[in-house]
């Protein structure tokens, strides 16, 4: 599959509306979301650090503040005399068994101090739950050519050293390397490494021998009339330069454009990376506004795709008419039933039937209208059909609406889906022996509720919410050019990956 192609899908489903996240996703300044015991948590600016939680990445809660927890339920004082007491801003990082949690504590700008709190769990309904104050890991005096406020912390995986990026307009953005034993400064000695201007909420990334440093240009805090955007560089070393795709080093102003404002989402910023294995990453960041929530800033979870070695904010899927096409075999998945043709002209060099008669006639004939289930479904089985895949010809039972499912969960970014025949509530579902069958009605089963995930190319992985009698996670897979089953998702392999194409 051409990389074109993979793109071109990914711009059709663009073209939809957003979902928004469920439940009370509004924040800013949101830290990455972490994955811990199987939920989800995010930490964001306000008073006391707000923290928030969500069982399934969709549906998130407010779990209170994190300076509840923290032992006078403010900075710490050394943090306080560097900065103030404020707290902005905050990223998050697991090391070992502890987690540690940067923010910001800014005084009179460009007076700053980014501080450290340090945990053992995230669930504040632990009786292990509490922050401890690890007092100041940077600061900027407020004369100097830095601010430090924005942290963003980042694992090394090729050698497990860990780094810290911080500042914003006030001056440069500037990385320090962590202690991953207790999360402070290794070098305190060390003076800072300059690595970008003109931006701030900076975080470092990696990916197949590149590191990538994502920082946050434009205007924040004017709700709709925020310039946010996300823009990047990489480089073959941890402390750079980062170079953009111009070849334009970032502390020269350089970046290429990773995200900007669409549709009704005004300002990204704030980048955090979600990985979830198996070849599914997926980014955090939030909008300045969100004109379908009343303008409120809010997170979001989108997913994060590679192309020509450069990050590319992909899309959730919105509810649409489509076809499912297998990647390895461009066949498409239909309902197994007797097709009606569409119609057009037969014939081989010649006008053919149902052309215009009479010699020298050029009148073109006209369009064919698009077959529905209504038209042909007359002799369609009553009960359930099995499902399969053929060559796409448009016709009905090759038609899928994907709908989100209310109030039946989700995963990170994203509601469980039903997948119908257009026009019908015959609804793709798996079987007890992990196959495929269209059931002839919607009836909210975890069996026919799906989660439809882009991966890293731009191609979709399809997986029931639950498969009758097995605990384990199947994804629908292409084992030929007309036999769809469901199987283990493998990152490697093309069997599972589909593009979701509009008729």
């Amino acid at each position: 599959m051409t990389r074109f192609a993979l793109a071109a899908a990914a711009m059709l489903l663009a073209l939809a509306p957003a979902l928004a996240l469920d439940g009370e996703p509004g924040m800013h300044d949101p830290s990455t979301v972490i994955d811990a015991n199987g939920k989800f948590y995010v930490y964001a600016t306000g008073n006391g650090l707000p923290a928030f939680a969500s069982d399934d990445g969709w549906t998130w809660h407010r779990s209170g503040s994190v300076m509840q927890a923290v032992p006078g339920g403010k900075p710490g004082p050394d943090v306080i005399a560097r900065g103030g007491n404020s707290s902005w801003a905050p990223d998050i990082i697991r090391s070992g068994d502890k987690y540690f949690l940067y923010y910001a504590a800014p005084g009179t700008q460009p007076k700053a101090a980014v501080g450290l709190l340090v945990g053992r769990t995230l669930d504040p309904a632990s009786p292990d739950y509490k922050w401890e104050d690890g007092g100041p890991v940077v600061w900027s005096d407020g004369v100097g050519d830095s601010n430090a406020i924005d942290p963003g912390v980042m694992r090394d995986p090729t050698n497990g050293t860990m780094w810290l990026t911080y500042g914003s307009y006030f001056g440069y953005i500037r990385l320090v390397e962590l202690d991953p034993k207790t999360g402070k400064r290794l070098h305190p000695e060390a003076r800072p490494v300059n690595v970008a201007i003109n931006s701030e909420a900076s975080v470092m990334i990696f990916h197949e021998g590149w590191y990538y440093l994502l920082v946050t240009h434009g205007s924040c805090c004017a709700g709709g009339n925020s310039t946010y955007n996300i823009r990047m560089g990489r480089s073959r070393k941890v402390t750079g330069p980062f170079v953009d795709n111009m070849g334009i080093d970032m502390l020269q102003g350089g970046g290429k454009l990773f995200a900007g404002s669409s549709g009704r989402h005004i300002g990204p910023g704030h980048f955090g990376l979600l990985d979830l294995g198996d070849g599914v990453q997926k980014f955090s960041c939030h909008y300045e506004s969100d004109l379908d929530r009343g303008g409120v800033s809010v997170l979001d979870i989108r997913p994060l795709l590679w192309r020509d070695g450069w990050p590319v904010a992909g899309e959730n899927v919105t509810a649409g008419t489509y076809e499912i096409e297998s990647v390895r075999t461009g066949t498409a998945l239909e309902m197994a039933v007797q097709g009606v043709p569409v119609g057009g002209a037969r014939g081989r060099g010649g006008p053919g039937r149902g052309a215009p008669a009479g010699r020298g006639d050029t009148t073109p004939p006209p369009p064919i209208p698009a077959q529905d289930a209504a038209q042909v479904g007359g002799t369609w089985p009553a009960g359930p059909v099995d499902a399969r895949m053929a060559s796409y010809m448009l016709q009905a039972q090759q038609k899928w609406a994907i709908t989100p499912v209310d109030n039946a969960g989700g995963y990170p970014g994203s509601p469980y889906f039903k997948i119908t025949i257009t026009g019908t509530e015959r609804a793709l579902a798996a079987t007890a022996d992990a196959e495929l069958t269209v059931v002839p009605v919607f009836t909210g089963g975890p069996e026919q509720l799906w989660r439809i995930e882009q991966l890293t190319d731009g191609s979709y992985r399809l997986m029931p919410k639950r498969v009758p009698n097995t605990t384990e996670s199947l994804a629908l897979s292409a084992i030929g050019s007309s036999m769809p089953t469901l199987e283990k998702f493998k990152p490697a392999s093309d069997r599972q990956r589909w593009l979701l194409r509009t008729p």
